[in-house]
């Protein structure tokens, strides 16, 4: 009867186990302390980028609120994959901010890429290597993306953005 007890208690927990809910970025940031402000950018840039992949967030040990910390995020896809990571600086009420999405995509080239991005957007394409790596910048120069041939039809694609919230 116990032996029996103990199977059914060893099943129970694994079955809450599979049904436990992983934390998103800007909650990570919150459990930890991180500054309000940060955290608050945190969750808009969260939402804005569509970010549900896993997570791992970096923090001062003493004092969060005070250091820069790390947010990493990693998703797949069937065509690819792509890691955002966000560095978060606090500075009294103000919030600075660095982000870096790499996405790497399978079936299709930077030159698509770049035109479909052209079409849609005012970018100046600026091309290196004989085509090997296309830099896309916008007129207000607010971010950059670099694409890199990775073959025929692949692509890898880095996005660097720097913000000064409020100043």
């Amino acid at each position: 009867m116990n032996h029996y007890f103990l199977k059914s208690l060893s099943l129970l927990f694994l079955f809450f186990s599979f049904c436990t809910y992983g934390s998103n970025l800007s909650d990570d940031a919150r459990d930890r302390g991180i500054n309000e402000t940060c955290s608050s950018y945190l969750s808009q840039i969260e939402k804005s980028y569509n970010l549900n992949g896993l997570n791992i967030t970096f923090a001062h040990p003493d004092n969060p609120s005070l250091f820069p910390s790390l947010h990493v995020s990693s998703q797949k896809y069937n065509n690819g994959s792509s890691s955002f990571s966000a560095t978060l600086t606090p500075d009294d009420e103000y919030c600075y901010l660095s982000t870096l999405i790499v996405t790497a995509i399978n079936n299709q080239s930077c030159n698509e890429i770049a035109q479909l991005k052209a079409e849609n957007e005012n970018l100046e394409l600026s091309s290196y290597a004989n085509g090997g790596f296309i830099i896309l910048t916008p007129e207000d120069n607010s971010y950059q993306t670099i694409l890199t041939s990775a073959g025929e039809n692949a692509c890898t694609m880095t996005e660097a953005r720097m913000m000064w919230p409020g100043r």
